[in-house]
């Protein structure tokens, strides 16, 4: 080998990395529970790459009287072509499995690392959006908030916990199985 391509086995691991990043489309990516005393089962606004799931209509219905503006797949056209995104980078990768060059590697690696970041910083921006940007004639005054993409947050009467989806897990170990041929494949 001349160090340049990359082998057969880190082919495969690509291929397979394609694979989960295709399967993650079927899967949340995101979800955000809510609990109170009057719904101690839970709401929830559940986040696939193309939709939106969940109590939604109740949510929406709660988040009137502190002034957020309503939750609905219109209010994120990121859902309308970002599985087409994923779709392509899942594509970019198989190619990476075809022609076997580290260098294309390092780019794919590349691509992933700052479209997770601009994902995250997209979700922050949503997430502060409406909590920052509430209606001051709302019947219950709020101060501003930004709810956390992972953790705990309490809003009045409300406790609410964000958590990662199962289709982020999934990309996150597609994004692993690329780093495997860079270090299965290192110079001696």
């Amino acid at each position: 080998m001349n160090g340049k391509r990359l082998s057969i086995r880190s082919s495969i691991i690509m291929a397979i990395s394609a694979i989960l990043i295709v399967i993650s489309l079927f899967f949340p990516w995101w979800r955000m529970e809510f609990f109170a005393p009057q719904y101690p089962e839970g709401l929830n606004i559940i986040v696939y790459p193309d939709h939106l799931e969940g109590e939604l209509g109740q949510i929406n219905g709660l988040n009137h009287y502190i002034g957020m503006a309503q939750f609905s797949e219109e209010s994120f056209p990121e859902l309308k072509y970002l599985p087409y995104l994923i779709g392509g980078l899942a594509i970019l990768v198989l190619i990476g499995a075809i022609i076997r060059k580290r260098a294309y590697l390092y780019g794919l690696i590349g691509i992933f690392i700052i479209g997770g970041a601009v994902g995250v910083w997209d979700l922050w921006s949503a997430l502060k959006e409406y909590g920052t940007n509430l209606d001051p004639m709302a019947p219950i005054e709020m101060e501003p908030f930004v709810p956390p993409i992972i953790g705990k947050n309490v809003i009045a009467n409300f406790t609410t916990y964000s958590h990662l989806g199962i289709g982020t897990y999934i990309v996150i170990a597609a994004f692993i199985l690329l780093l495997i041929p860079l270090w299965k494949d290192r110079k001696k």
